[in-house]
């Protein structure tokens, strides 16, 4: 079985909230088998920026369900959306 990268798109309720505060908890939430790769912002308007989580896990039905179930729980967060999956070569 391979490994697919999955972008994860994280809004913020506001254009106020502590990104770095936001970043070090997605950290601490990716589940045990879950890499996180990378995060990046993405400014959206009037000073609202989401964040792109780009995780790796497994080929498999459900593989990003944790993850994003994780990131859900997340305080300051208003939603969740899995933007991108490709396959790793």
């Amino acid at each position: 079985m391979g490994e697919v990268v999955a972008t994860i798109k994280v809004m913020p309720e506001s254009p106020d909230v502590d990104l770095a505060k936001i970043k070090e908890d997605i950290t601490k939430s990716i589940p045990e088998n879950t890499e996180l790769h990378k995060i990046e912002e993405e400014p959206i308007a009037f000073g609202l920026v989401a964040l792109n989580v780009m995780v790796v896990v497994d080929d498999a039905e459900g593989g990003t369900e944790q993850a994003e179930e994780n990131l859900s729980k997340i305080e300051n967060i208003s939603s969740i959306e899995v933007v991108d999956v490709r396959r790793l070569m």
